[in-house]
């Protein structure tokens, strides 16, 4: 229909307030698909989008027949044609629907005193109370809130007022208008008005070294691995209650191994205490001073010769030692285990933001080689490898295993046992995913000398690290994305293809795409200020506690913009693959010259960013936006207007960012070769999926063959999908046929086997 509403371009709308818009087909197409959509669903009439595309296409015809010599049109005749269509067109509870809902918006404006805003809170909070998150996207908009639930619901209605009151109140009219049309996505719109930011890399050494406060009571330095696991997840908590988004940890290893060695040397102590009451050296033996000895013990993997002087040459009081050592070292690393499967159970139950959300948690690590991080790193993979209470996979957190040659990627490194070790959990769990450090555009960054200059992701693909506003600052932990706002590409590559023309109009989408570009980069510096002028006190443990990067220099009455601006400012963008398909008719996984189309595409915005960058001094970056209730989204509305197109909307979602499409038949190797070069653009964030069948746990080396492919070929960050199936009957986890292999029993019989891929974990908890 797109050559006929083009017809339509000469009309202005005027709205009841007698404002002046141009003409935009896309509202009518919204309008009517909100009225299938209100119904309850019916088994015996399911509408779908070819319904609601003849009653649009009709309205569209009777205006242009109408209308065809006018230059305006009012928005109360519009209503009134879809009205009148959707009765002739055989839809008369729809046009009950419609029409009681124009009545409800009427009495509504008079219920507010005539505020033209204010009538959207009706609208907006009429479903969230009535249906189920099956029914109203904006129920299930995070996946990490159970729309469902009592705290849930009270959440989303908060929420959907919030998003309303910023769309009236904060943003200007033209950034609304594009979000709703489905041009672009606003991420976390409800939380423009608390302007909070996306998410953050936590320096857990900052926290522990002096102690910190939730708010409800002071937290001293950790003592032991237990208590420095138990604080990790508290400042994960905390932070999540001043964030919309997810927390990650940035270098977990490096953060807990202090943990390990104070627990060494309280377990040394007490140790030697032990066999001293069961021997009689304790006469000969001068605790005190052996003590203040542990005390400057660096590391647990230590020469026993440093206790010669304590000896006297007692070949008894050398067995005790070597004894105690051995003692302490084998519980060191039994509580480590205990630590890090409290860790994991505790990230997966605590909740936030008043109980409606389990935390969006991630960790990093994998580079550190002492012998405390080593210890860290296997326990770590090993309580995951375990499981939850019950066996289950553990959701949170995502966990990220960085690779480094030189450190854990040859056989010879000193780490590679754990790399291995990862892959075999990986292969079993889903997690860890991994990241690469030595992909060029994180390597540049990197100073073995400094873990800090590490690459960390969110687990859903966030990446922060470069920094234009301060190189020095060129670093991971304390910072993270401000927000994000995605652009629809599948709806520009229709309006210019091969599917609405005779001939691609490359110039046209290039010229549309940059201008909506450009939209974005100042809807995103208007929330910026939003955020800017905010007080500490709006943040107490972001910024209270020093969480985000330099906050700890901030006055009580400084404006936030000399911290907050060594966050990201991101443009993404979903559908590479249908944009493609309606500009040219192939997508990058089909041929060379989609793909060469393709990285022009995602170049033209990242120097678009990278310029946004250099003239406002921010940083300005691109992502592959990870797909979740957007691409699903998106679609909805570009099938209302434009109806079903082969390969386009002819599926319920648009496809994840720069990804080829699940659906197209192409080996890992291949789809790995084709997504890389986009990681290179994507520099605020990005993954590769790799799906896999059968069970992977039983050929760790064709799992680990894979991942190096992925570090061959440049890849930033990936992940591999493999089905993880779970019999909740007797705890087996692993590929299930139609027998469990744990117990025997047939698939159907009692309770229903769990079935998860990675897939559906990895979604982001800035939404």
């Amino acid at each position: 229909m797109l050559k006929e509403e083009e017809k339509l371009n000469h009309l202005t709308v005027i709205k009841r307030s007698g404002k002046k818009v141009e003409w935009n087909g896309a509202r009518i197409a919204i309008a009517i698909k909100k009225s299938f959509d209100s119904l309850e669903k019916d088994e015996e009439r399911h509408y779908t989008e070819k319904d609601v595309n003849k009653v649009y296409n009709a309205v569209i015809k009777r205006i242009e027949k109408e209308y065809k010599n006018e230059d305006k049109i009012k928005i109360e005749a519009i209503q009134d044609l879809i009205e009148s269509e959707l009765q002739k067109q055989g839809y008369p509870d729809v046009y009950k629907a419609f029409s009681d809902y124009r009545e409800r918006r009427n009495i509504s404006r008079q219920v507010f005193f005539g505020e033209k805003k204010q009538h959207k809170f009706l609208k907006a909070i009429e479903n969230l109370g009535l249906k189920s998150s099956s029914e109203v996207n904006d129920k299930r908009e995070n996946a990490n809130v159970d729309g469902d639930t009592a705290m849930g619901t009270m959440l989303q209605f908060g929420s959907t007022i919030s998003k309303e009151f910023a769309k009236s109140y904060l943003m200007k009219p033209k950034f609304t208008e594009a979000h709703d049309n489905g041009d672009i996505h606003i991420h976390d719109l409800d939380f423009s008005a608390m302007g909070t930011t996306t998410c953050c890399q936590i320096a857990l050494d900052k926290l522990f070294e002096d102690g910190f406060s939730t708010g409800h009571g002071y937290l001293r330095k950790p003592k032991d691995i237990i208590s420095y696991s138990a604080l990790a997840a508290i400042a994960i908590q905390s932070n999540q209650n001043d964030q919309h988004g997810g927390q990650s940890i940035p270098a977990f290893d490096y953060y807990m191994a202090p943990g390990v060695l104070a627990t060494f040397k309280k377990q040394l102590k007490q140790q030697i205490y032990d066999f001293l009451d069961l021997t009689d050296l304790d006469h000969f033996i001068n605790m005190d001073k052996v003590a203040k000895e542990i005390d400057k013990f660096k590391t647990i993997d230590i020469d026993l010769s440093v206790f010669d002087s304590f000896t006297k040459d007692s070949k008894q009081a050398k067995r005790l030692f070597k004894k105690a050592y051995e003692k302490a070292y084998e519980k060191t690393d039994r509580q480590t285990y205990q630590a890090m499967e409290a860790f994991i159970h505790n990230l997966n139950t605590m909740h936030s933001r008043a109980g409606a959300q389990v935390p969006f948690s991630s960790v990093n690590f994998g580079t550190d080689t002492s012998p405390e991080g080593r210890m860290v790193m296997k326990n770590y993979l090993l309580a995951t490898d375990a499981g939850l209470g019950n066996h289950e996979t553990p959701i949170f957190p995502i966990s990220i295993f960085k690779v480094k040659e030189g450190v854990n990627y040859n056989k010879e490194d000193p780490n590679y046992d754990l790399f291995r070790l990862a892959c075999e959990v990986s292969a079993k769990r889903l997690f860890p995913n991994f990241s690469f450090i030595d992909a060029p555009f994180n390597l540049e960054f990197y100073d073995p000398n400094n873990f800090e200059t590490e690459v960390g992701y969110m687990g859903c693909r966030t990446r922060v690290l470069a920094n234009v506003v301060d190189p020095s600052k060129a670093i991971t932990p304390g910072r993270g994305n401000l927000s994000f706002t995605s652009i629809n590409l599948p709806r520009l590559g229709i309006k210019h293809g091969i599917v609405s023309k005779e001939k691609t109009d490359l110039d046209g989408f290039f010229k549309e795409l940059g201008e909506l570009m450009d939209l974005v980069r100042d809807q995103l510096l208007e929330r910026f200020e939003i955020q800017c002028s905010k007080r500490i006190y709006n943040f107490p443990f972001l910024l209270g506690q020093g969480v985000w990067i330099d906050s700890e220099k901030l006055k009580p009455t400084d404006r936030l913009r000399k911290v907050l601006k060594h966050g990201t400012l991101t443009i993404g963008f979903i559908g590479l693959a249908e944009c493609l398909k309606a500009l040219i008719g192939k997508h990058h996984g089909e041929n060379e010259e989609a793909q060469e189309l393709g990285l022009k595409i995602i170049k033209f915005m990242r120097e678009k960013t990278d310029q946004y960058s250099e003239e406002n001094n921010l940083n300005f970056t691109l992502i592959a936006t990870p797909a979740e209730g957007l691409s699903g989204r998106f679609t909805n509305i570009d099938k209302a207007i434009y109806g079903k197109i082969k390969g386009v909307t002819d599926r319920e979602y648009y496809t994840n960012s720069f990804h080829v499409p699940v659906y197209y038949n192409i080996s890992a190797a291949k789809k790995i070769q084709i997504e890389a070069p986009y990681h290179a653009l994507t520099n605020g964030g990005h993954i590769s999926y790799v799906e896999l069948d059968g069970d992977t746990a039983m050929n760790i080396d064709a799992f680990e063959s894979i991942i190096r492919v992925m570090h061959d070929n440049g890849i930033g960050y990936g992940a591999i999908n493999h089905p993880v199936d779970r019999d909740p009957v007797c705890g087996y986890t692993g590929v299930i046929g139609d027998f469990c292999p744990g117990c025997g029993r047939k698939e159907g019989e009692g309770v229903p086997i769990e079935r998860i891929k990675n897939a559906s974990l990895n979604t982001c908890g800035g939404r």
